[in-house]
Parts: structure tokens; sequence; C-alpha cells
């Protein structure tokens, strides 16, 4: 018989590293935008997404609801989904692009621990050791005044503002975290492109709703901001396939280990476009954190390699 091609070595690591990049470069934009709502921007994500996934439901003639018991888990996926990148997007505006991008890879660390509390998954002193450690950078990152005194420097604005940014941003990841944990509980029994369709569409309605809520909605006062509102989209459409794509070639383990080179991005971006040095208590945050993230991704990986191998055996 033919043999099958194998894939190019590397190709799906290439694949991560492109997918930081534009999603770090979605991040800076966001940055750039004067006078527009993180809910607005969320909103028009949202509509890049849906115009995305819509082709590709009736392509592959999933339907637009769903299984009937998976329909609630779907709801809340796309509910919490949406939730996490508005607070994201909210934190990027208001914080430093690195400190948000850091805090967000805290993720790995909650996922296990919801993990242990809704799917009685096995949750070992490593990670609560890793959980110690992504606390740690965030605290490093957040700096409260009772801890290193009232005057903290290094901060864009105020302090509060500052604050608020982090409490989104750590909001933000554990909506995340928990929108995984939603997602290996459906498991396979749903196609990807009808959990990104509940993702767009309860994101875009929630975030109209929130925008006449809050009097926010307005069109971006000129052309330049336009059309980074339109890139922001883009970019964040061509992050997500590309590290959908990494996910089908490449092990879960070197993948997650490779998208640490978000936390570079951001600290060359911030450095280049946005002229805020990084202070040593955010370096040192950001190494907390990512040592945490990759110390999990490494450990699963070795446990699903080693329960493969007993499969063969």
């Amino acid at each position: 018989g033919t043999k099958k091609k194998a894939a190019c070595p590397g190709l799906g690591l290439f694949y991560t590293i492109l997918s930081a990049f534009l999603f770090s470069v979605a991040s800076l934009l966001l940055k750039k935008i004067e006078d527009v709502h993180s809910v607005e921007v969320s909103a028009f994500r949202c509509v890049f997404q849906m115009a995305f996934v819509l082709p590709g439901l009736i392509y592959y003639k999933t339907g637009f609801l769903g299984p009937k018991g998976k329909r609630i888990f779907l709801f809340f996926r796309g509910f919490l989904g949406s939730v996490a990148m508005v607070l994201l997007y909210y934190a990027y505006q208001v914080m430093p692009l690195a400190d948000a991008t850091v805090i967000t890879f805290t993720s790995p660390v909650f996922t296990s621990l919801l993990a242990w509390i809704f799917l009685k998954e096995k949750y070992t002193l490593w990670d609560l050791l890793f959980t110690l450690f992504a606390v740690t950078g965030v605290i490093l990152i957040a700096r409260p005044p009772f801890l290193f005194g009232s005057r903290v420097t290094g901060i864009e604005g105020s302090y509060s503002d500052h604050l608020k940014g982090t409490i989104a941003a750590i909001a933000s990841t554990l909506s995340a975290a928990s929108t995984i944990v939603i997602l290996r509980k459906v498991g396979k029994s749903v196609h990807y492109f009808l959990s990104i369709w509940y993702y767009a569409v309860i994101g875009l309605v929630g975030c109209v709703i929130a925008l006449f809520v809050l009097n926010e909605w307005r069109l971006p006062h000129c052309g330049r901001d336009r059309v980074f509102l339109i890139l922001i989209g883009l970019l964040g459409l061509g992050g997500q396939i590309f590290l959908t794509k990494a996910l089908q070639i490449e092990k879960a383990g070197p993948v997650s280990i490779m998208r640490t080179m978000d936390v570079v991005f951001a600290f060359i971006l911030q450095v280049l476009f946005l002229n805020h040095l990084p202070t040593w208590w955010t370096v040192g945050g950001a190494l907390c954190v990512v040592a945490s993230s990759s110390g999990t991704a490494i450990r699963k990986w070795r446990h699903s390699v080693k329960k493969a191998k007993q499969r063969e055996i």
C-alpha cells in the first residue's frame, strides 16, 4: 500500500508561535484604540467569529442548536467564553499589556483545580505547587499596597485602574478555565464549530444588551480606529485557527509550553510600540506564571504519554 506522507516536523509548534504572535498584535491594537469600550470591541470580534463559523456549520450539517442533552453545556460554554473575552479586553485597556497577558497564563492551573472539583480528575501535590506559583506571580503583578506599600511604580494610570484590570484578568482566566472544563465534559460529541457558534452568538447578544445598558455604543472617531477594530477581529480569528490546527497535528503538552511565547511577544510589543518598560516585579511574576503553566503542561503531557504506552502494552 501507499505510505502516508509524514507531516512537516515542528509544523504544529510553528502554528502555535504564529497564533501567539497574531493574538499579541491584536492585543496591541486594542491598546491603540481610543475611546471604544471593551464590550464594543468584543461585539465586533463576535461578528467575525459568526461570519467564519456559519459556512462551516452549513458544510458539516451540524445544525445550529446541537444535541438536546448538550445544549445547556453549550450555552454556559458560550456565556462564560464571552464573559472571559470582555473582561480580558477590559484588562488590556486599563493595565500594561504584558501584565494582563501574564495573568491569563494562569488558566491551565485553574483548569486543573476546577477539573478536580467538578470532573473528579486527579489533583496532586505538584498541581498544588503550580497553583501556588501562579498565585505568587499574580500577586507580584498586582502588588497590593498592604504588601508592597502605598507607592506602587510601573503601572499605567492610577493604581485603582490597575487593580480593576487585575481583577478583570483573573475573572477572565477563571471563566476561560471553566469553558475548558465544560468542553471536556461535552467531549467529542459536539462539533468544534458548534462550540464557537454558541460562543459568538451568545457573546454578540450579551455585548449588544450591555452596550445599550451602559450607553457606550459609538463609532470610532477616525478611520484608523475602525481599521484597528477590523484587524482585531481578523487577527483574533487567525490566531484561533492556527492554534486549532496546531492542536490537530501536535500533542497538547508541547503546544501549551510553546504558547508561553504570548508572554514574550507581549513584552516585546509593549516596549517597542507602547514605550512602557516592564518592572522587575512584572518580570518576576511572569517567570512564576510561565513556570507554573509550563510545569502543568509538562506533567499532563508525560501522564498522557505514559497512559498511551500502557494501552499499547
